[in-house]
C-alpha cells in the first residue's frame, strides 16, 4: 500500500470518504453518535455528513428483505492518519458499539468503511481501495453524491453515473425528515 501523510503532520490532509450502515440496534442514534466520534478523533476533520438513507440487507447470497434493514450514511474527512492508522481508529469506533465479526455480511450495530483515501489504490488481506464493492451499492452513492455531487470513485468514473447505472430495485429511500436526524 502507498503511504499517505504521516500522523500528526497537519500541513498533509488526506480526503477521505466514509460510509456507515447500522441495523441492529437504535439505528440513527448509532451511526449518529459515530459519526461524532470520528470527528472527536484526533487527526480527522469532518468535512460533510449525508442525510440518512435506508436500504435493504445485503448478504453473501444477496438482498434479505427477512433481515432487519439497514440505515446508511456517508461522511467526507480530511485526515493526517495513514490509511492504517484510519482503518484502526474506526475499527476501534465500530467495536465501541459492539460490532462483532462472526458472520462475514451479517447484521452489525454498527459498520465504518473506508471508501476512498486520496488516490491510494490498495489491494492487500487488511485494506481494499478504493473499497471493491462501492460502485455497487446505492446505499454508499446515493448519500455521496448528496455530499459530494461531482465525486469520482478512482479507477470508475463519477459516482452520479455509476448510481445511474445500479438496476431501480437498488434504491435506497431518504429516512423521514422528522426523525430528528441533522447533518453536522
Amino acid at each position: 500500500m502507498s503511504a499517505g501523510p504521516r500522523e500528526g503532520d497537519a500541513s498533509a490532509e488526506t480526503r477521505s470518504v466514509l460510509a456507515l450502515g447500522s441495523n441492529l440496534g437504535d439505528r440513527a442514534e448509532q451511526i449518529a453518535t459515530a459519526i461524532a466520534e470520528i470527528a472527536d478523533t484526533d487527526g480527522i476533520r469532518l468535512t460533510a455528513a449525508s442525510k440518512l438513507v435506508e436500504s435493504t440487507a445485503v448478504k453473501l447470497t444477496g438482498t434479505d428483505d427477512q433481515a432487519p434493514r439497514y440505515l446508511n450514511a456517508v461522511v467526507s474527512i480530511a485526515t493526517t492518519l495513514d490509511a492504517d492508522a484510519l482503518l484502526h481508529a474506526i475499527n476501534a469506533i465500530e467495536a465501541d458499539h459492539g460490532r462483532t465479526r462472526d458472520e462475514r455480511w451479517g447484521d452489525r450495530t454498527l459498520d465504518i468503511d473506508i471508501i476512498t483515501f486520496g488516490d491510494v489504490g490498495s489491494d492487500d488481506a487488511r485494506l481494499t481501495l478504493p473499497h471493491p464493492r462501492a460502485a455497487e451499492r446505492a446505499f454508499v452513492l446515493a448519500p455521496w453524491l448528496e455530499i459530494e455531487p461531482d465525486a469520482v470513485l478512482p479507477g470508475l468514473g463519477r459516482i452520479d453515473a455509476l448510481l445511474a447505472a445500479l438496476p431501480p430495485t437498488d434504491a435506497v429511500a431518504v429516512w423521514p425528515a422528522d426523525s430528528g436526524w441533522t447533518t453536522r
